[in-house]
Formats: C-alpha cells, sequence, structure tokens
C-alpha cells in the first residue's frame, strides 16, 4: 500500500475568483487517496526583505513551516508578463531563506499554469521551473501541464467543466506516481 502525502499547493493568484485557485481545489478533489493537497497561502507574505529577515516576521516563519511540513509541493500558476506573478516569486524567495536552510529542498515538485489565454501559462511555468532547479525540487517533466482557454473550465458554479477533468486527472495522476518514487529515493 502506498503511504499518504501531504503536498503544499501555492497558487500564483491572488484574485477571489481566481481560475488557479479553482484549477488547484479541482486538483484536490481530483487527488488519489495517497495524496493530501493543502493550499500554503501567499498573500500575506511581506515582500522578502534579508533585513527584516535577521528576527523573520510570523508569516514568514508560518509559511517556512508549512512548506517544511510538506512532503511535495505543487504550484498552480497564471502567467504575468510571460513569468510567474510577483506573490508567486516572493513565496519562492521567502521559502528559499535563511541561505541554507531552504524549506523546498528534496521535495518533489510539479507546476500546472492556467490561463484565459491560448498558451496556457507556457512562459510562467517554464520560468518557475527554472527556479526549481535552483531550489533543488525534482520537478515532474511529463506530463506537462499548460491549461489554455481555462476561463471556460469551470461553469457559473465554479464547477468543473467534464472536457478538462481528464487533462487534470491525468496530470495528478502522475504527479502522485512522481511523489511516491522520489519520496522513495
Amino acid at each position: 500500500m502506498s503511504n499518504v502525502y501531504t503536498i503544499a499547493v501555492l497558487v500564483g493568484s491572488l484574485r477571489k475568483a481566481s481560475i488557479n485557485r479553482k484549477v488547484a481545489l479541482a486538483l484536490a478533489e481530483l487527488a488519489p487517496a495517497n495524496l493530501r493537497l493543502k493550499i500554503v497561502e501567499i498573500g500575506d507574505l511581506p515582500l522578502y526583505n534579508e533585513d527584516i529577515d535577521v528576527d523573520p516576521p510570523a508569516a514568514y516563519k508560518a509559511f517556512r513551516e508549512q512548506v517544511s511540513a510538506a512532503d511535495a509541493v505543487l504550484f498552480v500558476t497564471p502567467e504575468y508578463n510571460r513569468s510567474v506573478p510577483a506573490p508567486m516569486k516572493n513565496a519562492i524567495d521567502v521559502g528559499s531563506r535563511p541561505y541554507g536552510k531552504s524549506a523546498w529542498s528534496g521535495k518533489p515538485g510539479a507546476v500546472i499554469s492556467a490561463s484565459p489565454g491560448a498558451i496556457g501559462g507556457f512562459g510562467a511555468n517554464h520560468h518557475l521551473r527554472q527556479s526549481l532547479v535552483f531550489l533543488n525540487v525534482p520537478c515532474m517533466q511529463q506530463p506537462e501541464a499548460y491549461l489554455s482557454g481555462a476561463g471556460s473550465a469551470f461553469d457559473e458554479a465554479g464547477k468543473l467543466s467534464e472536457s478538462v477533468k481528464p487533462f487534470l486527472e491525468k496530470f495528478i495522476n502522475a504527479y502522485a506516481q512522481w511523489v511516491e518514487q522520489h519520496k522513495k529515493l
């Protein structure tokens, strides 16, 4: 029998009606029994500043503890100007400090990007992967996950479209295998 893994989920969009938050919640519902997805909020993190990190604010401490306690990490992000949103980059920086004590190191990861546009956040997805290499996050390479036209992925009540469900199921099932494989290493 598989172990049960806690997954820290970071959502790059802070909007109340965020498509990416809806994707994260849909993935949590579709996840196999061996994954427990938990959104770790990033919107209240002060901008990373080494000066204030001498005596870290409570938000830094809580965030680092939540990420450290997780077995793996999942990034769900929109694309802003061909990159990740500022809150996502800030969360990455906060979690990577203090130097030598990164909360990210060694945690199996994956990235899914969602955008109303035609390329599904491709730029943000790949830009984020560059940071994960440095952070020592073994990132799942396949299946790649870019959800284009994401504005129509959910109905007005927030229910996931049946046409998108198989795509998300394939992704989260592959990620479950990725986590299982890399947590045993």
